[in-house]
């Protein structure tokens, strides 16, 4: 279930660090999407606060269908810290992870996936499936989700509506 805000949880200091790192994930998300990848970004934060990874949907630009900004992250976090365990690690990301990100997350031990919109159509973590909770599932993985929903959700929508209308122009033409 998405993370609910009470009036009193506004000025929460875990909801304001919340709140900074999915900015920071939101403008990731704008740097893919103006670049032509599907606007979702994410940002790995170690226990201290200190970050150990940012990333962009890159699979366009890559040319790779495995080139989700969760992976992405989770590789360039691994790379940073010379381990795959990232236990102490929260993971940030606008949109909720795929079946493949959702899977990585458990298999990176992370400890706390943040993330900003659910994904009706493909979710793996609460809407559609939820992997994390499923027998499959050899790790504990903590989540909280809605946070900056209404602006991930709408970043999401507006790039998708101006790709339909850019291609509805092209196709006139």
């Amino acid at each position: 279930m998405p993370f609910q805000i009470s009036p009193s949880s506004i000025d929460d200091p875990t909801y304001l660090t919340h709140r900074r790192w999915m900015t920071r994930a939101l403008e990731l998300a704008e740097e893919a999407g103006s670049a032509g990848d599907v606007p979702v970004g994410a940002v790995i934060v170690n226990a201290d606060g200190q970050t150990l990874a940012e990333a962009q949907n890159r699979r366009e630009r890559d040319h790779d269908p495995t080139a989700h900004a969760e992976v992405l992250a989770l590789r360039a976090a691994g790379q940073t810290l010379k381990n795959w365990h990232l236990n102490d690690c929260t993971l940030y990301v606008t949109l909720e992870p795929c079946p493949m990100c959702a899977g990585a997350l458990i298999l990176a031990r992370l400890g706390l996936l943040v993330y900003g919109a659910d994904d009706l159509k493909a979710g793996a973590v609460r809407s559609v499936l939820n992997v994390p909770d499923s027998a499959a599932s050899n790790h504990q993985l903590a989540v909280l989700g809605g946070i900056l929903e209404s602006a991930c959700r709408q970043q999401l929508q507006d790039w998708f509506h101006d790709r339909r209308r850019r291609l509805s122009n092209k196709s006139i033409h």
